[in-house]
């Protein structure tokens, strides 16, 4: 007799069509506000800088030795990757899985909601988060940079963590905190859930070995002693703003105001949920304000950190709106999509002078050397290295390293006494081995001047001459006695 197969369950049916339903939609909305990071070739130094790092990896250097950042490896590892695929060339195919993981994202963001909520929380979830996403300065939401990536990896931790996947739930953490160490605050949220679950202990277990096994084999893959002082133990003089106090204000404020114009849809539901003693569960507090202990890590404030907060807004927005009137999720989203277009237009349209200056500096960096010599640009944009198509001197790929102006200080705690510690004799080491053949002084007045670095302008002054300026940078040869 012929067995007669099972039609599929109702929910599963629901379930699939559901899906199929918000899938597309999501990614096509994703393509959209992602539009604005094609049309550069580089948005902000963080994309030099991996773009260089991926070439130099590519060529056979060695993170945390040869090749040094104070971030994990995840991202740069993807950088190389892709490179290794598509040619080192454009930025584009790096772009493509910004793009795919700012649709991750809002997958999970919008299944996390569907599961508390309902269907239609789902998709507002999903919706709000992509149109919030751009909601800052283009250099710093449209780049392919750190902050991008760790978003999927801390939704994929809380979307474990509510279905008590624990173990699952670390490694997520661990893939957040190995795109950069900040995406590690989003273990509170996820501990606070353990603790709701009424299982801690064997939780924790599995929680702390999925976490620990993702880190430990990324220390194991580079260097052990290294990974450490790179990733956790190195940055202290960076995470001072001693002397740069108003600096670090004024770009909180303006940050945090930017960040306000592009969720005008979120705070007002959100706002009056609070004040009518109506909060969204408290997990998702946990998350924003680890979020934001995340984005103040450091006191930079740059407009990229922010980044960590749209998840939770996202979330919060959506459990606030299942509460009010039909037309309050109408207005939201309407609104979302207004600031949406706003910042889009300003992607597509605003001058990017500090990427034209590079520009202009790589093709005389290029005509002056030949592929196979070093050069050494000293100053705050790494990408100078990888338009002109030419090698660094030394590992340290921007002045930051080596006098602590990284993060843009601009107080009394720059120079050589504040570089990552041990930075300087193997600069003058590597000066030594293979000097470069032009060195591009790229400070343009800023506390990081040759004129303020003694052991820098000995070198110029003995071995090197000026052949040319460029938009302020100054070039210097190499003396035939250099």
């Amino acid at each position: 007799m012929l067995a007669v197969p099972l039609a599929p369950a109702p929910a599963q049916v629901t379930r699939t069509a559901y899906w199929a339903r918000l899938l597309p939609a999501l990614a096509a909305l994703a393509c959209v506000t992602r539009i604005p990071s094609f049309v550069r070739p580089l948005w902000n130094p963080d994309e030099g800088y991996l773009a260089v790092q991926a070439r130099l990896l590519a060529q056979g250097g060695h993170l945390y030795e040869t090749v040094v950042d104070r971030k994990p490896p995840l991202v740069p590892w993807l950088y190389e990757a892709v490179f290794a695929l598509c040619g080192s060339g454009s930025l584009a195919p790096v772009r493509v899985l910004a793009v795919l993981a700012q649709a991750l994202t809002a997958v999970l963001l919008a299944s996390l909601a569907r599961r508390r909520w309902g269907d239609t929380a789902g998709r507002t979830a999903g919706v709000l988060y992509l149109l919030v996403s751009v909601g800052l300065n283009p250099e710093d939401a449209q780049a392919a940079t750190f902050e991008v990536f760790i978003l999927p990896c801390t939704a994929a931790a809380l979307w474990c963590a509510d279905r008590g996947r624990w173990a699952a739930a670390g490694a997520a953490v661990a893939c957040a905190f190995l795109a950069k160490q900040t995406g590690g605050a989003v273990l509170l949220p996820v501990a606070w859930l353990l603790h709701r679950a009424g299982t801690p202990r064997a939780g924790a277990v599995r929680l702390a070995a999925g976490f620990a096994l993702p880190v430990g084999c990324a220390a194991l893959a580079t260097d052990p002693a290294g990974f450490l002082f790179w990733t956790v133990t190195g940055s202290a003089a960076y995470a001072s703003f001693t002397g740069s106090e108003l600096l670090v204000l004024g770009r909180c404020l303006g940050n945090t105001a930017i960040l306000a114009v592009a969720c005008a849809g979120l705070l007002p539901p959100v706002l009056r949920t609070l004040r009518t003693g109506r909060a969204a569960a408290a997990d998702l507090w946990v998350w924003l304000a680890a979020s934001a202990v995340a984005v103040a890590a450091g006191f930079h404030f740059f407009g990229h950190y922010y980044l960590q907060l749209t998840p939770p807004a996202a979330l919060l927005a959506t459990a606030a709106l299942r509460l009010l009137p039909r037309e309050r999720l109408t207005a939201a989203v309407l609104t979302s999509a207004g600031c949406c277009a706003l910042f889009l237009t300003w992607g597509l349209f605003a001058p990017r002078p500090e990427l034209a200056h590079a520009q202009r500096l790589a093709t005389a960096l290029a005509q002056r050397t030949a592929p196979t010599d070093r050069v050494l640009v000293w100053g705050m944009h790494p990408e100078t290295y990888w338009l002109a198509g030419r090698t660094p001197a030394t590992r340290y790929l921007t002045a930051g390293l080596l006098t602590n102006y990284s993060g843009g200080r601009d107080g009394p705690q720059v120079g050589e006494a504040y570089a990552v510690r041990g930075a300087w004799p193997v600069f003058r080491a590597e000066m030594a081995a293979h000097a470069p053949a032009l060195v591009v002084d790229d400070s343009r007045g800023r506390p990081y001047a040759p004129a303020r670095v003694p052991s820098l302008r000995r070198l110029l002054d003995t071995r090197y001459e000026e052949v040319g300026r460029v938009d302020g940078a100054i070039l210097y040869a190499r003396t035939p006695h250099g």
